[in-house]
């Protein structure tokens, strides 16, 4: 698992006793864990009376580190090995990376759920319609006589198994150009899948 320096960082202060005990270690587990997955979390979690002997600087980017590493771990579907590896390299001792491995056993369905219904891949295509449109006036009542094309695309959005649709109008000189990039498209997919 790889995470920039500044997470490592901050997970070593936070595996570090003399910075934060038991006590602060786990409130600020919990408190990582809470922002995450509850929507209304409240916000003056940090400022629990057992975290104000805590430089504020130091428990933020501890706070961040701890909530990094869980989103991370929850999306690599992390195993009680692969933390305790980790934590272990961070130099946490066996109690805290105990706390860590339950805490996250008993949040990992939701974690993985609420990293589940984030998008990850844009919708698809599943059905094109369209009708042509015969614009014979304009709102000022001048004659025009101008075709126009209605399209519509039914998507599906993979990840929250939606089915919007996207519609758009377009004149025949714009649907000529639309419909040979897609031409271009096609090819560059068939000459790509062929290497």
């Amino acid at each position: 698992m790889e995470l920039s320096e500044y997470v490592q960082k901050g997970f070593q202060m936070l595996a570090d006793p003399g910075s934060f005990d038991s006590n602060a270690f786990t409130l600020l587990l919990r408190a990582a864990f809470q922002s995450l997955l509850d929507a209304q979390a409240d916000e003056a979690v940090l400022d629990h009376p057992d975290l104000k002997h805590i430089d504020p600087v130091v428990l933020k980017h501890c706070y961040t580190a701890a909530a990094t590493y869980i989103l991370e771990a929850g999306k690599q579907r992390a195993d009680k090995s692969t933390l305790s590896t980790y934590l272990e390299d961070c130099k946490f001792d066996r109690e805290r990376i105990e706390l860590f491995c339950t805490e996250y056993q008993n949040n990992k369905n939701s974690l993985e759920s609420l990293l589940g219904s984030i998008g990850r891949s844009l919708p698809h295509i599943t059905d094109v319609s369209w009708r042509l449109e015969y614009q014979i006036k304009t709102n000022q009542l001048h004659k025009m006589y101008r075709p126009a094309y209605l399209v519509t695309l039914n998507v599906e959005n993979t990840d929250s198994r939606s089915h919007p649709e996207i519609s758009f109008s377009c004149n025949m000189e714009q649907l000529q150009d639309l419909v040979g990039k897609l031409k271009d498209a096609s090819k560059s997919l068939e000459r790509a899948t062929q290497l």
